[in-house]
């Protein structure tokens, strides 16, 4: 079965959505069976790389908070990471462009650390104190290395701003034809969809349900075919 996640990394419904739902999926009984990808979907595709600010200005500039309300919004965030074990600064944050995240998270999936570097960029943007978005490059190079990718060809992959560009969009159109108009957003088999952060207990459900759905093997025989079993390999008869 599988699962695929659009997600951002500046999304902190996503940070806590993943940690809720991994906790479903590490007691899913055919868990080893299940492909976990994660997909691109960007909050803010229109900001500028360069253009950062403060998490509290850009709450109240985008959905028109005040700046009491902006932080009180980031105090219930840290509470709701906190129970499920995650990190989560709620002052002195900054928020920028994540296009080149996506695309190095492509990269990575390439590389077969996908998961590894999503997990490093979340906790890098929510838990650190270092800013994923103010340090240019060099500091995305950095969180890529510690999640096992290659230095020069993750530098290589940011300095070329085409590399994996199409991907990404292209996950970011899918997620529009699903339906998707905002994350987390889970999709599993491609049958069913989940939105939002939901409890644990939401995604065991889902994905016993997804299981449970699985059309059974269509088996083929037209009889007569040579196989080989646990009491050891047919001979042909001359």
């Amino acid at each position: 079965m599988k699962v695929e996640i659009w997600s951002d990394i500046a999304c902190p419904w996503c940070y806590v959505g993943k940690a809720r739902f991994e906790k479903a999926l590490a007691a899913f009984p055919h868990r080893d069976r299940v492909e976990v990808v994660h997909r691109s979907f960007e909050l803010d595709p229109g900001r500028a790389k360069g253009d950062v600010q403060p998490v509290i200005t850009m709450l109240t500039r985008k959905y028109g908070m005040s700046e009491a309300q902006a932080r009180a919004g980031e105090e219930n965030l840290g509470a709701q990471a906190a129970a499920e074990g995650l990190a989560y600064r709620t002052r002195d944050r900054d928020h920028g462009n994540t296009f080149d995240m996506h695309r190095l998270l492509h990269f990575a999936k390439e590389r077969g650390r996908q998961d590894e570097l999503i997990q490093i960029l979340y906790r890098a943007n929510f838990a650190e104190e270092r800013s994923v978005f103010a340090e240019g490059d060099e500091r995305l190079v950095e969180l890529a290395v510690a999640a096992g990718l290659d230095a020069d060809e993750a530098r290589t992959v940011l300095a070329d701003p085409t590399a994996y560009a199409d991907e990404v969009r292209a996950d970011e159109r899918e997620a529009a034809e699903l339906g998707a108009n905002g994350v987390p957003f889970f999709v599993l088999d491609r049958k069913y969809g989940v939105s939002g952060a939901q409890p644990a207990e939401v995604f065991t459900q889902a994905l016993t349900q997804a299981w449970g759905e699985r059309p059974p093997l269509q088996l083929i025989d037209e009889g007569g075919a040579e196989a080989c079993g646990p009491d050891g390999c047919a001979v042909p008869q001359q």
